[in-house]
C-alpha cells in the first residue's frame, strides 16, 4: 500500500479525546516527514495543534454553516479543495460518517472504539486493561498505510509564557504543580475537603496552579486562593492558549479522570489522576504515564467500578468513590515524584 501525502484527521470533541490525538500526530509526523495532515475540529481546539510540524487545523462550524448534513455537505466541499487523499476519522460518530459518504472514492478508515470489550468492563463481565485510545487513534493511521510506533514518543519545549501569565505572581524558578479537581461528572471528581486538604499541604513546598471553568468553579478556586499562600487560581484570568502555555511549563499536572491531564500529558508534563466510577482500564489514562501514577478508588468497597466508561452512570452510593483514595496517598505520590 502506497504511504498517502496528505491525511484528513477529523476529531470535533471532546477537549481531552482531542488532546490525544496530539502525541499520535507528533509521532506519525515524525515518523513520516513527508506526510501532511489536516485536522478538522472546533476552533476552540485549534490551539491545542500550534507546535506540530506538518500538522494544520480547518476549522468546522457545527453550530453555524457547518450544521446539519446541509452544513456537513458544505463542509466536505470545502474540504475537498485541500486535495487530500485519505481521511482519519478519529471519531466515529453521526457527523463522520456523514462526511464519509460525501467523501465517496477517497480511502476513509473509522477508529474502532472498542465498545463490545467496553461494555463487558462496564458490566463486570471482564476487569482487564482495554487498548489505549491512543493506540485505537494509532491503529487509524496504520490502516491507511502509516503504522506509527508510539513507544519513543518526542515532546515539544515548554511554551513561553507571557506577561500577562507572569504577572499572575507565578515563579517559574520554583517547582509549579498544577491542579485541576473539577470533571463533567461529580462522580469523576476527588470530594472538594479532601481536594482542599491537598492543596494545603502541598502548597507548603510548591507553587500550586489551580485551574477550572465556569462561574461556580471560579468563585471555588478563587476561595482555595485565599486560602493559602503559594496558590493561584488562573480560571477565568487567561485564554486557552495561555493556559496550555502554562501547562506546558508545569513540573506535574494533578487532574480527574478529565481533559486536562491529557493536555498536560502532551506536552511530556508527569500527570497523576485521580479515578473514581471509571477506571484506566477503559483506555483513557493519559498518555505516557507509568501505571502507578493513576490512583484508583478501592474496589473492595466499589466493586461494581468502572460503573461506566464517561462517568455519568453509577449506583447513588458511589458518588463518593474518589474519596476512599487517602490523602497521603495522592500527597506522598506528588512529593514522591517531585522530590
Amino acid at each position: 500500500m502506497s504511504q498517502p501525502k496528505h491525511i484528513l484527521a477529523i476529531r470535533f470533541s471532546a477537549m481531552g479525546d482531542v488532546a490525544m490525538t496530539v502525541p499520535v500526530l507528533r509521532a506519525l509526523t515524525d515518523q513520516y516527514p513527508n506526510a501532511k495532515v489536516t485536522v478538522v475540529t472546533r476552533r476552540f481546539f485549534k490551539p491545542i495543534f500550534e507546535d506540530i510540524p506538518n500538522v494544520e487545523v480547518f476549522v468546522a462550524d457545527l453550530n453555524g454553516k457547518h450544521k446539519g448534513v446541509l452544513g456537513l455537505y458544505k463542509l466536505s466541499r470545502e474540504l475537498r479543495k485541500l486535495n487530500f487523499h485519505t481521511v482519519a476519522d478519529l471519531h466515529n460518530v453521526l457527523r463522520s460518517k456523514i462526511l464519509k459518504v460525501f467523501f465517496f472514492g477517497k480511502q476513509f478508515e473509522q477508529i474502532d472504539k472498542g465498545r463490545i470489550e467496553k461494555k463487558a468492563l462496564v458490566s463486570g463481565e471482564s476487569f482487564r486493561p482495554l487498548k489505549s485510545t491512543h493506540q485505537r487513534y494509532a491503529d487509524v493511521f496504520k490502516g491507511l498505510g502509516l503504522s506509527t510506533d508510539l513507544a519513543q514518543p518526542k515532546f515539544p519545549k515548554p511554551r513561553t509564557l507571557s506577561k500577562r501569565i507572569l504577572d499572575l505572581g507565578i515563579n517559574a524558578k520554583e517547582k509549579i504543580v498544577g491542579i485541576a479537581p473539577f470533571a463533567a461528572h461529580k462522580s469523576k471528581m476527588y470530594p472538594l475537603d479532601q481536594m482542599e486538604a491537598v492543596i494545603s499541604r502541598l502548597s507548603k513546598d510548591y507553587n500550586i496552579i489551580l485551574f477550572g471553568g465556569g462561574q461556580k468553579e471560579i468563585e471555588i478556586l478563587n476561595t482555595l486562593e485565599s486560602n493559602y499562600n503559594n496558590v493561584i487560581s488562573v480560571a477565568g484570568k487567561l485564554d486557552f492558549s495561555e493556559e496550555l502555555a502554562l501547562i506546558s511549563n508545569l513540573d506535574l499536572m494533578l487532574s480527574m479522570d478529565s481533559g486536562n491531564g491529557h493536555l498536560a500529558a502532551m506536552f511530556g508534563v508527569k500527570v497523576i489522576t485521580i479515578w473514581g466510577v471509571t477506571h484506566p482500564f477503559a483506555g483513557f489514562a493519559p498518555f505516557n504515564q507509568p501505571e502507578d501514577f493513576q490512583l484508583t478508588a478501592d474496589r473492595n468497597r466499589y466493586p461494581k467500578i468502572p460503573t461506566s466508561i464517561y462517568g455519568n452512570k453509577y449506583p447513588q452510593d458511589y458518588e463518593q468513590a474518589t474519596g476512599s483514595i487517602p490523602i497521603e496517598t495522592v500527597v506522598s505520590k506528588i512529593k514522591s515524584i517531585l522530590s
